[in-house]
C-alpha cells in the first residue's frame, strides 16, 4: 500500500511538473497598444519612394518584424506596443489581412486601439487637397446591382440601385451585413479635437493645382475635418460619380453621414474587425479611421472625367506626399498621446469627454 502510494505521488508529480514546464515554456501574447493598418506601399518598407507605411516604420522605429505567412505583409513593431500592418490593395486583401493578424495567438489586441490610416480621393464641395478627415461612418460602395447608364430609365439618376432594391435610393434603406459601419463617434471626436489645430503642409504646387477647380471646399488650403467615407474596390471618378457617392452614404446612413472621401480597402478591414470583435478578439469601440487627400474625385476644369482618370496613378496624385504627410502627422498625434499616457487609455476607450483628448 505504502508502496503504491509512493509511485502514484510520483505520476502526480511528474504530471505536474509536465504541466508546469509547458506552461513556462509557452510565452505570454504580447500587449499590442495601438495597430496603425496601412493599404498600400509602393516598394520597400524603407528607403525608397513612400506608400502609406514607410513614414511609420522609418520614424516611428517599427524595427521588429512578425512574419505572417497568411497574410499579405508582415506585421512590424517596437517596444512600446506600436504595431504597424500592411493589407494590400482592395477589401478581399484588407479583409484577409486583417482577420489573419488578429486571429495571431502570438498577440494581445484586446485594449489595442486601431487606427486606419491612409490617402484617398476627396470630393471638391467638401475638402481640399492635403486635408485629413477623421470618419464616423464607412459606407460600402460595391454591393448593389448595375445596368449601363446607357439602359436604364430616363428618369434614373444612376444604373446602381441597392440589393433587393428595384430602383436607385428606394426607400427605406436596408442595409446588409458589411454594407454600414458606425463607428464610435466619440472616440472619433476626440481623434479631431486633438487634431484639428495641428499645421499641414501647403506647397506653392498644391496652391496652384487648387485654382484648377471650382468645388465649394477646393481653394481652402489643408486642414483636418469630420467627414465620412465610400469603400469600394471599384476605383470610380467623375462629377456625377461623385453626386452618387454623395447620395449614397446620405441614404444609408439615414441621412446621419456626409459623404467626404473615398478610399478603397476600409470595408474589408472593418468586416474583419467586426467579426474579431463579436470572438473577443479585439474592442469594437476603440477603431478610428483617417483618410488624407492626395487627389479630388473628379477631373479639373477644362478636362474631360476620361482624361483625368488617365492621369490617376499612385505616386502621381496631384497631392499624393502631402496626404502621405498629413496621414502620419495627423494620425501620429493620435498614437502618441495614446502610448504616452496609456494608462488612461489602457481600461477606458477615449472619447469626447477625455481630458487628454483636447487641443483647442
Amino acid at each position: 500500500m505504502i508502496l503504491r502510494t509512493r509511485r502514484l505521488s510520483s505520476l502526480i508529480g511528474v504530471v505536474a511538473f509536465t504541466f508546469a514546464a509547458a506552461a513556462i515554456a509557452k510565452p505570454h501574447p504580447i500587449q499590442v497598444k495601438v495597430v496603425i493598418i496601412a493599404m498600400f506601399e509602393i516598394g520597400k518598407d524603407t528607403g525608397d519612394q513612400p506608400g502609406e507605411l514607410q513614414y511609420w516604420v522609418e520614424r516611428d522605429h517599427l524595427d521588429k518584424i512578425y512574419p505572417l505567412p497568411a497574410a499579405y505583409h508582415a506585421a512590424r513593431m517596437n517596444k512600446s506596443g506600436e504595431m504597424a500592418i500592411l493589407t494590400g490593395q482592395g477589401t478581399a486583401h484588407a479583409a484577409a489581412t486583417i482577420m489573419a493578424l488578429g486571429l495571431d495567438p502570438r498577440f494581445d489586441f484586446s485594449h489595442a486601439y486601431w487606427l486606419i490610416a491612409g490617402i484617398a480621393g476627396g470630393s471638391p464641395d467638401r475638402i481640399s487637397l492635403g486635408s485629413a478627415a477623421w470618419a464616423r461612418w464607412v459606407v460600402d460602395g460595391d454591393l448593389g446591382y448595375e445596368i449601363d447608364p446607357r439602359e436604364m430609365p430616363q428618369d434614373w439618376s444612376t444604373g446602381y440601385v441597392p440589393l433587393r432594391k428595384t430602383r436607385p435610393f428606394e426607400p427605406p434603406a436596408a442595409p446588409l451585413d458589411g454594407q454600414v459601419y458606425e463607428l464610435n463617434a466619440g472616440l472619433a471626436q476626440w481623434a479631431y479635437d486633438l487634431t484639428r489645430n495641428t499645421p499641414l503642409d501647403d506647397p506653392d504646387a498644391l496652391k496652384e493645382i487648387r485654382t484648377h477647380f471650382d468645388g465649394a471646399a477646393s481653394q481652402r488650403p489643408p486642414s483636418v475635418t469630420m467627414g465620412d467615407e465610400i469603400s469600394s474596390s471599384t476605383y470610380w471618378h467623375g462629377k456625377l460619380s461623385d453626386a452618387w457617392a454623395s447620395e449614397w452614404v446620405s441614404y444609408f446612413t439615414c441621412g446621419k453621414g456626409q459623404f467626404v472621401t473615398t478610399a478603397m480597402e476600409d470595408t474589408g478591414s472593418l468586416q474583419s474587425l467586426k467579426y474579431l470583435a463579436q470572438a473577443g478578439r479585439v474592442d469594437w469601440q476603440r477603431i478610428v479611421v483617417l483618410r488624407t487627400v492626395s487627389n479630388f474625385d473628379q477631373p479639373p476644369r477644362g478636362m474631360t472625367a476620361a482624361e483625368s482618370l488617365a492621369r490617376q496613378r499612385v505616386g502621381t496624385y496631384s497631392a499624393f506626399l502631402p496626404s502621405l504627410e498629413s496621414a502620419y502627422r495627423i494620425g501620429h498625434a493620435v498614437v502618441s498621446e495614446l502610448l504616452t499616457h496609456w494608462s488612461a487609455y489602457d481600461h477606458t476607450v477615449a472619447n469626447s469627454e477625455t481630458p487628454g483628448g483636447s487641443n483647442p
